[in-house]
């Protein structure tokens, strides 16, 4: 581990995440899993007295304890070099993102942001052009890519042992609107029932963006059209809960893509199916150290995660912290975006050039397709608008 070779660990700084809120505490959960990290600022509410108070929750001393996030970033930058942060982390509502991510990039730190990247195509594109113009790592925490046998899943469809692929298809299913009471403000995310806060897409922009985002992880592919249809069940708020995309892909590939948090039952319960000319593989979150490969007239493959298995190829074992047998699941993979970043930001500061091909973790790219796959759907899904090209 890099802090066992003498080098210190990177200094975090934490932005929103404070209150009822559970993936601030994730963030720093992951970020400092490994000990390459330690948290020792924030800005944890809009409130300025509500993020001052949080800080003792997290660890954070009260002269690092910042009322809002342009104190945290002016009140880091005046430090000197060898005690100011060296990255910030933003778990704050997705309308923020922009202003908050630009200003950490032009005062010159590292920025992990929460998904989505923001709620138009005019942000995305704004913030593109900052991270392009800037001398710093920009990162986004579509974690599930952390999973070892999701990785494992990439390497396998990159050396074509699925041969051509046919057909990709990526669900992601929660029920717990049913459980919610329209007259009551919901202790946490009620800002996500905000058109202005959230942007335009409900449960497509919450959890439909991770599962578009594991369909170009694994494959590799980029939709050259969209199709969609979106509803409305729940009566708490007028965005989406349910919806699909139909995605069609240049190499003739055909994709689907649903989402939902109307659907009685479920808890989290993302998954993945690739199909290709020789073998098709399934992937579930809820279940996910194990991968399933078939192929017409063979026994079905079961991959485990294993590191020490001749099976395991080297992304998947590189994620990996633990002999096989031994669980691991949403943390660890939350972490292995972090590593990655990690690994960016101390070339960087060794004053060496990232390779963006040999990187895992998810980049401004990923970011600017999450927003543009989400605007595709909208124009679509309006009034039956039909097919809209990328």
């Amino acid at each position: 581990m890099n802090t066992r070779q003498g080098q210190r660990p990177l200094r975090m700084g934490l932005i929103g995440g404070g209150g009822s809120g559970f993936i601030g505490q994730v963030h720093v959960t992951a970020a400092t899993l490994d000990r390459q990290a330690t948290l020792v600022a924030g800005a944890l509410s809009s409130n300025p007295n509500k993020s001052r108070a949080s800080a003792a929750e997290f660890g954070i001393p009260p002269d690092r304890a910042y009322g809002s996030f342009h104190e945290l970033i002016q009140g880091e930058k005046s430090r000197p070099p060898d005690e100011r942060i060296d990255f910030i982390s933003i778990a704050t509502p997705n309308h923020t993102h922009r202003e908050i991510a630009c200003a950490a990039l032009e005062a010159g730190f590292h920025v992990v942001c929460d998904k989505p990247m923001t709620i138009s195509m005019s942000d995305a594109d704004a913030m593109f052009q900052v991270v392009r113009n800037s001398n710093a790592i920009f990162a986004l925490t579509h974690n599930y890519s952390g999973y070892p046998l999701v990785r494992q899943a990439r390497e396998l469809v990159a050396s074509g042992a699925l041969g051509d692929l046919i057909a990709v298809r990526a669900n992601y299913v929660q029920g717990w609107m049913h459980g919610m009471d329209p007259d009551a403000v919901p202790s946490r995310g009620a800002w996500k029932s905000d058109p202005d806060k959230n942007g335009l897409a409900g449960s497509l922009g919450d959890i439909g963006t991770h599962a578009f985002h594991l369909v170009q992880f694994i494959t590799g592919m980029t939709p050259s059209r969209v199709l969609s249809h979106m509803r409305s069940y729940s009566n708490h708020h007028q965005l989406d809960d349910y919806g699909h995309a139909m995605l069609q892909f240049d190499a003739g590939t055909t994709g689907l893509v649903t989402w939902s948090q109307v659907s009685h039952g479920r808890l989290n319960d993302l998954s993945i199916e690739v199909d290709g000319s020789k073998a098709s593989l399934t992937w579930r979150q809820e279940e996910p150290n194990q991968l399933y490969v078939r192929a017409l007239g063979e026994p079905t493959r079961i991959y485990e995660r294993n590191p020490n298995a001749d099976y395991s190829l080297p992304t998947a074992v590189s994620a990996c912290r633990l002999p096989g047998g031994h669980p691991e699941a949403f943390f660890e993979a939350f972490a292995n975006v972090y590593r990655d970043v990690f690994s960016d930001i101390r070339r960087f500061m060794r004053g060496e050039k990232p390779d963006s091909k040999k990187n895992l973790y998810p980049s401004i790219i990923d970011g600017v397709n999450g927003v543009r796959f989400i605007q595709r759907c909208l124009e679509s899904s309006a009034a039956d608008a039909g097919w809209r090209a990328w």
